[in-house]
């Protein structure tokens, strides 16, 4: 498909979600990597209310905030949307402060937008200041419910940063998302603080990609780039905290087998991976090594971009062989086992069977990309990934967003 109008609009599912959150709350915090479409985002609350926002990285905006307190207080009607917050971690003390003088004059919630490049370390820095006070959520890349059911191949060749999924062509896309690994490595990440050599992280990063889906090995990885498991264990920390790499967590409660401990890895954006491993067209994708794992690691982030909040994600295996692709706990005792099968004659393997013997979930899923869902016997079904994000949004009380962003 070849997008016409660059400036294509897309359902964002989240919009809703942020504007339930900022009846609720003083503060709400949008967190996604750079160019994921939070600022669009943020921009369409501009339109629905009275807002003001400030991007800080912009010199003359971030000049209005030479004194936070009156500033804030001039506008203390409106709603305060500030754009790449890591940028100004001192301002989360001033906020403290205002939201709790607001609360004593009646204006509780509502307050503020903050929207954040990375994760981890954006949460630690708020905390302390912001503890009761800021409720998070994060932008993923554009999900396939977003685009249309029609637009898979294309997705998830192109992933979902919208620039890159809406480029006037494949070359077009890919060219887009080397010049953005490109930017993060020589502009981005340097200016968070961590004195790592681009070129090393490159390696990485690609490592990453290779190993697609995998269960991570610091000492092989470490090996490779000629660092100690330390230093690698820190690049791993860092794309996570940026939020471009994803480490699924083995399931670990105890079901008396002997499980592996390791996590999994996935670079999140499947776009991202195929730029890395330089697959720039559908069919070079098909004849790849990677496409089983980029396509599963691509159905894992469309689900848990659905999936209801506090919705628990896990990977399930065990030493003797049984292996589940994603385990999701919607709540304490409540298990959906999913295999992630690109075949149109998909048959889950023993292990998938023998790992829910051991988990005994409500769900037992294998998604595949044909056209139709039907069951498989044991209890297992085959479904399409829209009937899977159907029955998600289902259990967690959703309905289909009609926000723009």
């Amino acid at each position: 498909m070849a997008w016409k109008n660059y400036m294509v609009m897309f359902d964002r599912l989240l919009l809703s979600h942020v504007r339930d959150l900022l009846g609720r709350h003083p503060a709400v915090g949008l967190l996604g990597p750079r160019q994921i479409g939070k600022t669009t985002l943020a921009l369409e609350l501009c339109r629905e209310r009275a807002s003001v926002y400030v991007d800080l990285e912009s010199p003359s905006d971030a000049a209005k905030l030479a004194e936070p307190e009156m500033f804030f207080e001039r506008v203390e009607e409106k709603l305060v949307i500030l754009d790449e917050i890591q940028r100004a971690p001192g301002l989360f003390r001033v906020l403290r402060g205002v939201i709790d003088r607001g609360r004593r004059s009646g204006r509780g919630t509502g307050r503020f937008l903050v929207l954040g490049s990375a994760g981890l370390d954006l949460l630690q820095q708020s905390s302390e200041s912001l503890a009761g006070r800021i409720a998070y959520m994060e932008l993923s890349p554009l999900t396939l419910e977003e685009t249309g059911w029609g637009t898979a191949e294309e997705l998830w060749l192109r992933g979902g940063f919208p620039d890159s999924f809406t480029a006037q062509s494949d070359a077009a896309s890919i060219e887009w998302r080397h010049h953005f690994i490109r930017t993060y490595l020589e502009r981005d990440i340097p200016q968070l603080g961590p004195r790592i050599p681009g070129e090393t992280l490159r390696r990485f990063w690609t490592m990453l990609a290779h190993e697609q889906g995998g269960v991570v090995n610091i000492s092989k990885l470490a090996a490779s780039l000629g660092v100690s498991g330390q230093t690698t264990g820190r690049y791993l920390d860092l794309l996570c905290d940026l939020l471009l790499v994803r480490r699924l967590a083995p399931w670990s409660a105890n079901v008396g087998k002997r499980m592996i401990r390791s996590p999994k890895i996935y670079v999140r954006d499947s776009g991202l991976v195929h730029a890395l491993l330089g697959i720039g067209s559908y069919d070079d994708l098909l004849s790849h090594p990677i496409a089983g794992t980029s396509w599963e690691g691509w159905v894992i982030e469309n689900l848990l971009a659905t999936a209801p909040a506090g919705t628990a994600a896990y990977f399930y295996r065990t030493a003797a062989g049984a292996e589940i692709d994603l385990v999701l706990e919607l709540r304490p005792g409540h298990l959906w086992a999913i295999e992630c099968k690109r075949s149109l004659t998909p048959t889950p393997a023993r292990g998938f069977h023998e790992g829910c013997k051991d988990l005994q979930p409500q769900q037992k899923l294998v998604i595949y990309p044909g056209r139709e869902s039907f069951p498989l016997g044991q209890g297992v079904e085959c479904v399409t990934l829209s009937e899977a994000v159907s029955r998600l949004r289902h259990a967690s009380g959703q309905t289909s967003g009609t926000s723009r962003a």
